[in-house]
């Protein structure tokens, strides 16, 4: 496969999260290893952002114990802090310069065997999810063009990721909705029957049902539950009085 069929087929696979059984660690774990495929790095992990500025790494590519012990210093200081704060490129030209802004991060990177960090960050607009952080071994900082090929590929994973995360509130919004549907025709079934079962009015049943819901601490479809499958029966509400009617 040419290198340029690779970076479209890429570029097609990190579009590909509107679907219901989108796995975001496989998505992660996917893009580090075509960073690591399509650019010159040694390797490649995604920080995301917890609510926050905290940062974790869900999915590093192939993480032995060094590059844990590197992506941990790398969560706190660093060029993936840095870029996913400022949501800029931050790219170290040496080992000595990244020594002088981040001793501890700088020294796991060396121990780890890496020479280079380059941190790009993840945002939409005034999305900002995180950060894409690429680790090599030689003495040349990323060239232009593949700088730009993974801001790209870093933009493109965090509009896939920013699609999933629009999906699944749907879902979540549809999914009340649609409870919310049931409960509904279930209290007005519990109504109906209360009704009857009491010869009282349709208000009369649905304010016996909201008062036992609200003095037992529980869901007013749970009380119109038991009345249609179990034939309780709350205390009726009796309509008020007014004064000028009694008289």
């Amino acid at each position: 496969m040419s290198r340029e069929n690779h970076i479209a087929r890429t570029f097609l696979e990190l579009a590909d999260t509107l679907v219901e059984d989108f796995d975001v660690i496989d998505f992660l774990q996917q893009m580090t290893v075509r960073c690591r495929e399509l650019l010159d790095v040694t390797d490649a992990a995604v920080f995301l952002a917890h609510p926050g500025p905290d940062l974790h790494s869900p999915a590093p590519c192939d993480a032995g114990p060094a590059l844990q012990r590197t992506l941990d210093a790398a969560c706190g200081q660093g060029p993936a802090t840095e870029a996913h704060r400022t949501a800029r490129v931050v790219d170290t030209r040496s080992t000595a310069e990244a020594a002088a802004r981040w001793p501890e991060f700088t020294s796991r990177l060396q121990q780890a065997g890496y020479t280079l960090a380059t941190g790009l960050p993840m945002r939409l607009r005034r999305d900002n999810i995180g950060s894409l952080l690429l680790l090599r071994t030689g003495d040349q900082p990323l060239n232009a063009d593949d700088l730009a090929l993974a801001q790209a590929l870093a933009d493109a994973a965090t509009i896939g990721l920013l699609q999933a995360r629009t999906i699944d509130q749907q879902h979540t919004i549809n999914g009340q909705l649609h409870n919310a549907l049931q409960n509904r025709i279930v209290i007005e079934q519990a109504k109906g029957i209360l009704a009857a079962r009491r010869d009282i009015s349709l208000t009369q049943a649905f304010d016996s049902l909201r008062r036992h819901a609200r003095n037992h601490q529980t869901l007013l479809s749970e009380v119109a539950h038991d009345v249609i499958d179990n034939g309780f029966t709350p205390a009726i509400v009796r309509p008020r009085i007014n004064s000028a009617d009694s008289e």
